[in-house]
């Protein structure tokens, strides 16, 4: 009496050495490309929160000279303080915008009451500095006392 043969489903085998090893390939190629692309994200992430913030900066020093009310022509450069105009000095324990400064330039235009206003914020980023500029357009005009 012979015994029956057993002959292995197609579910029942495993994996060849030849998949087992193009599978590992394309891992390695797959992973530093992923993870490449994970570290772009996170630049580009801390590069978006830079630009918000000097962007709020410069909306603030604008905001200064406005509410001055006065515009004379000429260059100023500064740092920020660690507390903003208005705010309690009890709840500002952290000084604010590190490394940002600040140059206001204020132009004559070819109208004689109205004055260009340009604010450009730089900040360091790695071995490069990094800048934002903002202007506006202002009317410069004394009113009787």
């Amino acid at each position: 009496m012979s015994s029956p043969t057993h002959h292995p489903r197609a579910s029942e085998h495993g994996f060849t050495l030849l998949e087992v090893l193009l599978a590992i390939a394309l891992l390695a190629i797959a992973l530093p490309v992923l993870l490449g692309l994970r570290n772009f994200d996170l630049d580009l992430q801390g590069r978006a929160a830079e630009l918000t913030a000097a962007t709020l900066l410069a909306q603030e020093k604008l905001l200064e000279v406005e509410l001055a009310g006065q515009y004379p022509v000429g260059e100023t450069l500064g740092e920020f303080s660690p507390i903003p105009l208005g705010s309690q000095t009890a709840l500002q324990a952290v000084p604010r915008a590190v490394g940002y400064r600040w140059k206001r330039t204020i132009s004559p235009t070819p109208l004689e009451f109205v004055r260009e206003i340009r604010i450009k914020i730089s900040w360091p980023r790695g071995e490069r500095e990094e800048s934002v500029e903002v202007s506006t357009y202002v009317l410069s005009i004394r009113l009787p006392s």
